[in-house]
């Protein structure tokens, strides 16, 4: 039976997109309609409230699995299984390492390393099994590839996208090169999915910076955010990281310096920054760039979480919209844990881990309701969005991580151990050079 085309866009908005790619095959007319940007627009919008699927990715190098944690079964997507299980490809010579190094908008930046230890790099679309190996940038020298492949002040974890109408039209893979630890200078190499080209971008930072935590960046909005420390913040005896540096690929092109909040001097002269319980990192939440630590004021621990508002080094760059304690927690004997990251979608739920009872706790500041999800017991209950859990090794690798995120751990630069992997609101394509 054919239903008019208004009645039948009605239909099909109540489907998951899982559905909606197999319904794209029913019959041309089908697959025009559900290709139609009136059609995208609508199923967005109709499903805005809807849960997405996404996962945690762990990006500290470590023979356990990619994806840690997974969220599936949501709204949206309507998946069976984690989206971690989708990321895998089969490369054209066999390999033995495989790294995700950035996880953007629903795309994946891959690197493999081949049996003779030539590298490889992929981009790729896992939901649609697209994938795409990039070429090495032409200029790069003999010099520049070992440092590649030692990772000597060479990172190559950066992707950012351009979005429209909730589809993702382009993408540009960026990489850094920095030729002194502390310095104002880099050169980024950036590959664009526009032009099917590497090109070379010189920069200069307001002020010099140390560039040996710059291994992992988070993307957001077409810029790139990494941990850093400068010659304004660095502390010998602190060994933290100070502030917060991002380029904006889409926009402006301009290198700006943040640093973190939540320094504050009380009566007797302390400085309660100074009394942080974890070391500085940040995650994104809700489409902004989240910090988050907890401090100890009159013997007792106090959560506090900022939104970075402002791409400004001025004190009102951060916005404070949490202070609270974590009563229900250490009423319930939950005391030791450490941050993860937000929920990427909702900046009221935080998640830690609970390094005693090896399980994952996932707290509404806004209710202070909390639950905790073990690994050991196979649980794949509902979480508070409404989507299911699933675990894979993270208890092995939250115990290889504890010490480093402790304020007190003083062997080496922060890092960046979390990426977030959130499906997009629609299905869309890996973008691909035009033909010339």
């Amino acid at each position: 039976m054919d239903l008019p085309a208004p009645a039948l866009v009605n239909v099909l908005s109540r489907f998951p997109l899982k559905s909606i790619a197999r319904f794209r095959t029913v019959s041309k007319e089908w697959r025009s309609l559900i290709d139609s940007d009136f059609f995208r627009d609508y199923y967005i919008s109709f499903n805005a409230s809807s849960s997405l699927s996404w996962s945690i990715i762990q990006t500290k190098p470590h023979k356990l699995s990619l994806e840690i944690i997974g969220h599936h079964g949501c709204n949206t997507w309507g998946l069976d299984r984690s989206p971690g299980s989708f990321l895998c490809f089969f490369a054209e010579t066999a390999i033995k390492k495989l790294l995700v190094l950035s996880c953007t908008d629903g795309l994946v930046s891959v690197y493999a390393e081949a049996r003779d230890g030539s590298p490889m790099y992929y981009i790729g679309n896992p939901l649609m099994q697209e994938w795409f190996q990039l070429p090495l940038p032409p200029f790069l020298s003999s010099r520049d590839l070992r440092r590649l492949r030692k990772k000597e002040r060479f990172s190559d974890t950066g992707l950012v996208t351009k979005m429209r109408s909730g589809v993702v039209v382009s993408y540009k893979v960026v990489w850094m090169l920095t030729y002194h630890q502390l310095s104002d200078k880099l050169d980024f190499m950036i590959y664009s999915s526009e032009t099917g080209t590497w090109r070379k971008q010189h920069v200069s930072c307001p002020h010099s910076t140390l560039w040996d935590r710059q291994d992992k960046s988070i993307a957001l909005n077409g810029m790139l955010h990494w941990l850093s420390d400068d010659t304004l913040t660095f502390d010998d005896d602190d060994n933290d990281a100070g502030s917060v540096v991002s380029y904006d690929f889409y926009g402006d092109y301009s290198c700006r310096i943040m640093h973190f909040p939540g320094s504050k001097v009380t009566g007797d002269g302390k400085d309660v920054d100074a009394l942080r319980r974890f070391r500085r990192s940040f995650t994104a939440s809700e489409g902004s760039i989240v910090y988050f630590n907890e401090f100890r004021e009159n013997e007792t621990w106090t959560l506090r979480v900022w939104r970075l508002v402002k791409y400004e080094n001025v004190p009102e760059a951060w916005q404070l919209f949490w202070d609270l304690k974590l009563t229900s927690l250490i009423e319930s004997g939950i005391v030791d844990y450490f941050p993860v990251v937000m929920h990427p979608l909702n900046s009221d739920i935080i998640y830690l881990w609970n390094s005693t009872a090896k399980g994952l706790v996932l707290f509404n500041l806004r209710t202070g309701v909390f639950s905790v999800h073990k690994e050991a017991e196979g649980d794949d209950g509902k979480c508070m969005d409404g989507c299911s859990l699933s675990f894979n090794w993270c208890s092995q690798y939250m115990d290889s991580i504890h010490e480093f995120n402790l304020s007190r751990y003083q062997g080496g630069p922060n890092n960046l151990f979390f990426s977030h992997y959130v499906l997009p609101r629609w299905l869309h394509r890996l973008p691909r050079p035009q033909a010339t």
